[in-house]
């Protein structure tokens, strides 16, 4: 079956990108090596992030692409073989990610949504800013160093306690609600 990605040039673009091991913290341990491999190809391959928070196995984010480019899926493809390339081979790689001369560092596909209007693009950046919330990671949103949260709240786009805080509330059997 043939998978048939968006490709609208000057297009923006939500996705996740996630690590092959969901129980890896490979992108938060190796944060300055990923952060090196994003300016590597935006060097070469120019694009804006109006949102991004980078997890400890995976990666939401937005892109905006310059007006006559549509090759987000290139951009995605070379990040992820920088940041590779910059870890120390040891994960398991099977005999098709071998014949393929791949590292087992990265799912293979990704899922994408191309962003319609200002409506969507504004829950999907809410989202992503949410997620380390979501996932348990803090208790408030702008508690996460990797996200672009910060970049709102310094330029007076949200509040710096926007998404509320998140309180540890035990019932009478001691479990968290």
């Amino acid at each position: 079956m043939l998978y048939r990605r968006a490709d609208t040039p000057g297009g923006t673009y939500f996705f996740t990108v996630n690590l092959a091991d969901r129980r890896s913290d490979s992108l938060v341990d190796h944060f300055s090596e990923f952060r090196e491999a994003m300016r590597t190809v935006m060097s070469r391959h120019p694009f804006e992030i109006p949102a991004m928070v980078v997890l400890p196995e995976h990666l939401p984010a937005i892109w905006r692409l310059p007006e006559n480019d549509a090759d987000y899926p290139k951009r995605c493809s070379l990040i992820k073989a920088g940041f590779s390339l910059k870890l120390k081979k040891s994960e398991k790689i099977g005999a098709s990610r071998r014949s393929k001369r791949e590292r087992g560092i990265w799912q293979r596909r990704y899922w994408e949504h191309q962003i319609r209007d200002e409506m969507d693009m504004a829950r999907h950046i809410d989202y992503i800013h949410f997620t380390p919330v979501k996932h348990g990671l803090v208790r408030q949103p702008s508690d996460w160093r990797y996200s672009t949260i910060h970049r709102y709240i310094e330029s007076g786009l949200i509040p710096a306690d926007w998404g509320g805080r998140v309180e540890d509330v035990n019932d009478d059997r001691g479990e968290r609600r």
